[in-house]
């Protein structure tokens, strides 16, 4: 059986991508056995030889064998990963423009396609309404990794099946690493600027935070999740500049790779962070992490999973104040016993989705395939 994962990466320079990509992975072995074949196809070429951008986009359209095609031809199952939280008009309709082609597609080939654990929505124009339900319709099954994204599919005519969580929960626990007390994820993307929050209050924050936490005797590493990469939005300055500024005596940690920073991760007390992702590899590896959120994704995601610990920069006035207030009057013993809550949680909702996709495509449905399981982007 030979799985395709849209819209992720395991070469990605955003560790979020990554998870998504690896998650997918997991919940895809969980649902079909560790025989299955998984690729990663990113919306450029990644870990593959064919990028799915406009350009293949307008080689592909008319041709019976077009690029896209064949790449889709060569895959019992789709796995749609919405880049976490793309499936929406919020970056623009080009890019939901490039996913529903890609449905499309796969809906003509009789390729059976799952939206598989995202964000859905929001679609603020009626070009992207349109795209979005033309895309849910052709989903074989649809499943929201939080509440107000089912509530959101049902307004757009689509009932979602079943509710799940990000697929970072599928992944295994990484093993320990040197010790650290707070891990501090600084966003290069809300660092350097952006449309979420205002770049110099936030830069503002990050060091009121920091001082805090220095000066009530905690110890803080600073926390790459976005590797080095040509765009804004990278957090390796961001961590940097942060550390110049505090007198250049904070550890800096960038990880390597997914594996490492889920480590690094995984033996902290504590994660305080703007990425999403870096929050929920705290969570899924049993640490607290205090989310300072910056778009609707992740709020809703959270409650879900019964995390009430954490700040929406678009409407907290003094974040970092009240973060400190938050560690002042809240036991680490308590933060880790929701914690315990979270996973057991996830663990449900992951269980439910692979539940959902065994159903659709039932292993024994499918043939023996003769050639060794392989995985895109393997070294």
């Amino acid at each position: 059986m030979r799985v395709l994962v849209l819209w992720a990466g395991s070469t990605s320079a955003n560790l979020g991508v990554r998870v998504l990509a690896e998650g997918m992975a997991a919940l895809a072995t969980r649902a079909w056995g560790d025989r299955i074949e998984v690729d990663f196809q990113d919306y450029g070429p990644g870990d593959s030889a064919t990028g799915f951008g406009g350009r293949t986009i307008i080689r592909d359209v008319g041709r019976a064998a077009g690029p896209i095609k064949r790449k889709l031809r060569d895959y019992d199952v789709v796995l749609d990963s919405g880049a976490g939280d793309s499936f929406a008009d919020i970056y623009g309709i080009r890019r939901l423009a490039t996913m529903n082609y890609a449905h499309r597609i796969a809906s003509r080939l009789g390729v059976p396609i799952v939206l598989g654990p995202q964000t859905i929505g929001p679609f603020d124009t009626a070009l992207g309404r349109a795209l979005g339900r033309d895309s849910l319709k052709r989903m074989s099954l649809t499943v929201p990794r939080d509440s107000e994204s089912f509530s959101y599919a049902s307004r757009l005519g689509l009932r979602p099946e079943i509710l799940s969580t990000d697929t970072v929960f599928a992944l295994p626990q990484p093993p320990p690493t040197a010790k650290r007390d707070i891990l501090v994820n600084v966003s290069g993307l809300l660092f350097n600027g952006s449309d979420h929050v205002n770049p110099a209050r936030y830069r503002a924050e990050v060091l009121s935070l920091v001082r805090g936490l220095l000066a009530s005797g905690r110890r803080v590493s600073l926390l790459a999740h976005v590797l080095a990469n040509p765009t804004p939005d990278d957090d390796e300055p961001a961590v940097h500049a942060v550390a110049r500024q505090l007198g250049g005596e904070l550890e800096v940690v960038v990880p390597k790779d997914l594996e490492e920073a889920r480590s690094v991760i995984a033996s902290s007390r504590l994660v305080i962070g703007s990425r999403m992702h870096a929050c929920l590899n705290a969570l899924s590896t049993g640490v607290p992490a205090i989310s300072w959120a910056y778009s609707r994704k992740f709020a809703p995601l959270m409650n879900d999973l019964g995390w009430a610990h954490g700040f929406d920069l678009r409407r907290e006035e003094a974040p970092a104040a009240a973060t400190l207030e938050l560690l002042g009057t809240t036991t680490h013993a308590a933060l880790l016993l929701d914690v315990v809550r979270v996973r057991v949680t996830a663990a449900a909702l992951i269980d439910q989705a692979a539940d959902a996709m065994r159903r659709l495509v039932p292993p024994v449905a499918l043939a023996p395939r003769a050639t060794p399981r392989r995985r895109a982007g393997a070294r």
